[in-house]
């Protein structure tokens, strides 16, 4: 294995896989209904990568020194024989964490099959507690209690849950302390995230954002937290305990705490395009090479290491809210989040 760093010496570390660009929800900040409607032209299934394709990209990656591959969409659990592709991954020599981000809806027919299969996480997404708003924010108008349903079929099957919460002001806000609440003692991690520009059609704007100063403000008048060191190289969450040791918190800063400098992540779309960052304006298309639409003669252990090492993106460094408005973006439901 030979490891590679990009521009700025960060390494590769992390991939994620988008599997979909199809999902059952309409969250606002991810696939706004008004946008993404009936007749919203979706990528055709013979457009998207293969399983064994996916699996040559992640082995190149690894040979890199990729260690953990992130399986993402749209709604991941929307793929057929998800478990198939799990077990391939998991098999890939210094692969060592393949986890899944997930709405849960589809987890109790599904969390089995992929704990067996050897996905170790699941990252579920829940943006409130309470039915009104969650059903506001999905667009589908569904309540909690099939997400928490799925929740606990994950945690039946043994796998980990961490829950992820984009914070929204004037929107979802009033639903942090509740969520906190409600997941405190449960042996799950809670993870804010703070509203990010990601995507052209969202209605981002930087007074929209909950910071992750208000939020820690807001938890430690509530319950009382401590902040904890970093888990590894990379984390791209602060981590926090509840005082009274009755669980563990996280706050992703994207916008008012920037982690580019040690970002280690790498995306690849459905139709397997890698971007080298969330904010990305385009990708590089590996499965051209893998097709032989292209006329390179490089291994995809090649394509990669030269990609990376070209790396330069430091987005959320640099943001304004007018360069956020005037810069072309990819939609999170495409690149995966």
């Amino acid at each position: 294995m030979s490891s590679v760093t990009d521009t700025l010496g960060r390494p590769l570390r992390d991939i994620r896989i988008s599997v979909t660009d199809q999902c059952n929800f309409r969250c606002s900040y991810c696939m706004p209904a008004e946008i993404f409607g009936p007749d919203y032209a979706f990528l055709p299934p013979e457009d998207y990568l293969t399983f064994a394709e996916i699996e040559r990209v992640v082995k190149a990656a690894a040979s890199l020194g990729v260690e953990k591959v992130r399986i993402t969409g749209g709604e991941p659990l929307l793929r057929k024989d998800l478990p198939t592709l799990v077990n391939k991954l998991t098999r890939i020599e210094g692969i060592k964490d393949v986890a899944l981000t997930t709405n849960a809806v589809f987890l109790p027919k599904h969390a089995r099959a992929l704990k067996e299969a050897g996905l170790k996480r699941v990252n579920v997404s829940l943006d409130a507690i309470d039915d009104e708003v969650f059903k506001k924010m999905n667009g589908r108008n569904v309540g909690i209690k099939p997400v928490l349903k799925g929740i606990e079929a994950a945690k039946e099957a043994g796998l980990d849950v961490k829950i992820n919460m984009v914070v929204q002001k004037h929107v979802n806000d009033h639903q942090v302390i509740p969520m906190a609440a409600f997941f405190k003692g449960k042996n799950v991690t809670l993870r804010f995230i703070e509203f990010m520009d990601v995507g052209s059609t969202n209605g981002w704007k930087l007074d929209s954002v909950i910071t992750k100063k208000e939020i820690i403000s807001l938890l430690q008048s509530h319950f009382g937290v401590r902040s904890l060191e970093p888990s590894y190289y990379g984390e791209v969450a602060s981590r926090y305990a509840f005082t009274d040791s009755s669980g563990e918190i996280g706050v992703i800063s994207s916008v008012s705490q920037s982690f580019c400098s040690s970002c280690t992540r790498a995306r690849v779309s459905v139709e397997g395009k890698l971007f080298t960052c969330l904010f990305a304006t385009k990708g590089h298309d590996l499965r051209a090479i893998m097709r032989g639409d292209t006329n390179q003669e490089h291994s995809m252990e090649d394509e990669l290491r030269r990609i990376w090492k070209k790396r330069s993106d430091r987005y959320s460094d640099e943001r304004t809210e007018e360069s956020s408005a005037n810069r072309p973006k990819i939609e999170m439901s495409y690149i995966g989040g």
